[in-house]
């Protein structure tokens, strides 16, 4: 725990770079082409300051873009801990820079990133903060390579090289601070230049480089295909959040002048036992309701040893979960109650069980569904012991995406 307490970790973003390969556009270079509507800089430094372990960041920029990176920056919050230095020639020289610049902030940790894969995810970060609490000196996200690899002189295949121990790298790559900073000083001091990682590096620096597990969407934009892909995929409409909800309850019958059923009194010779209207109908819904945004069942919120619910009308079970749905962002789109039970008929009252769905719900009549069904003299219900309701609920939540 005192460790965890007193790591820090600072990210260096790598922006310097002129990207060629992705061809010329009016946006500039292509950490700043525009992918749903933003840079591709800006997505990469949001996915960054979510996480809650960041901590100071310093983009690496060519000098000729500083009016770019500070449109960026004008479209974060003001207080993100994001400033930006100027780059070299070269991504070493780059990161370099970057590292210096991060050197008076104290910093025990270093993240480095390139500033064109907007796509890093949560649970990427936190494998990476996973094993810098175990004292590695040095981690690579890598995923095992797929393809089958050949060798090639001149456009013809010399050999297939073996997938077995071959890994894809990605970024960002993770270090102690001080030890990196020092493996980049000392290959800036051999003119040693051409590295083409930070891993590398600390191999050559003979750091032990330990592999965490990459991410297939951690892409990197290198090609105008790339970045119209990428476009794309954050432009598509999302998935629509629908979601189902069931609830199943069972009241016993017991003698009694009627039964209470989706609010509704239907004379009997038998009553439903229970703490509350005992209304097996608006108990399954309830239930079914706060399935659909995780909240529990019914006795979480009515717990039946609490006095105040004896004799309560179930509406209010009812009502209180819908809140619990729109509150959660959900809209309401239909409800089925499937009643079963040897008597009393619901056919003659079924309008105006629908009608008391609709008020409770807020949601038209035509959303609203009961049906009843017998048990064919068969179990519990067929013996007239007791009354069973399954219900289901269908919700669209807003502001979210599958």
């Amino acid at each position: 725990m005192e460790q965890e307490l007193t790591r820090t970790i600072g990210i260096v973003v790598v922006a310097a770079g002129r990207g060629e390969r992705a061809g010329a556009s009016v946006e500039g270079p292509k950490q700043y082409r525009r992918i749903g509507g933003r840079p591709v800089l800006w997505h990469t430094l949001r996915h960054l300051l979510d996480w809650p372990r960041t901590g100071p960041i310093v983009v690496v920029i060519h000098p000729d873009d500083q009016s770019l990176f500070d449109a960026v920056r004008a479209q974060l919050p003001a207080d993100a801990p994001v400033f930006c230095v100027s780059g070299g020639a070269t991504r070493q020289i780059s990161v370099r820079k970057g590292l210096k610049a991060l050197e008076p902030h104290g910093i025990s940790h270093v993240l480095i990133h390139d500033g064109v894969r907007p796509f890093l995810d949560r649970m990427l970060l936190d494998r990476i903060d996973a094993g810098l609490s175990h004292d590695s000196p040095a981690l690579l996200p890598a995923l095992p390579i797929a393809d089958t690899v050949k060798r090639a002189v001149d456009g013809l295949v010399t050999d297939t090289i073996s997938r077995n121990g071959l890994y894809a790298a990605q970024t960002p790559q993770a270090f102690q601070f001080s030890d990196i900073l020092d493996a980049h000083n000392r290959a800036a001091e051999a003119d040693h230049v051409d590295f083409t990682d930070d891993a590398s590096i600390a191999e050559w620096a003979g750091l032990k480089v330990t592999l965490v597990e990459g991410s297939a969407d951690n892409v990197k934009l290198t090609v105008q295909k790339d970045i119209a892909m990428a476009d794309q995929k954050l432009t598509a409409a999302p998935l629509p959040d629908v979601r189902t909800g069931n609830g199943y309850d069972v009241h016993q019958l017991e003698p009694g002048d009627g039964v209470t059923l989706c609010g509704i009194f239907l004379p009997h010779d038998q009553r439903l036992k229970g703490h509350s209207d005992a209304d097996v109908a608006l108990h399954a819904l309830t239930d079914a309701l706060l399935a659909t945004c995780g909240a529990g069942d019914i006795g979480d919120h009515f717990p039946p040893s609490d006095p105040q619910w004896r004799g309560a009308a179930s509406r209010i079970f009812v009502e209180y979960a819908v809140r619990i749905v729109r509150d959660a962002g959900g809209t309401i789109m239909n409800a089925d109650i499937s009643l079963i039970a040897e008597a009393p008929k619901v056919g003659p009252r079924r309008q105006d069980m629908r009608e008391n769905l609709s008020s409770m719900l807020g949601i038209s009549l035509d959303r609203c569904s009961v049906k009843a069904t017998t048990n064919e003299t068969i179990g519990f219900v067929g013996r007239r012991e007791g009354i069973a309701a399954i219900a289901t609920a269908t919700v669209v939540f807003h502001g979210r995406s599958a």
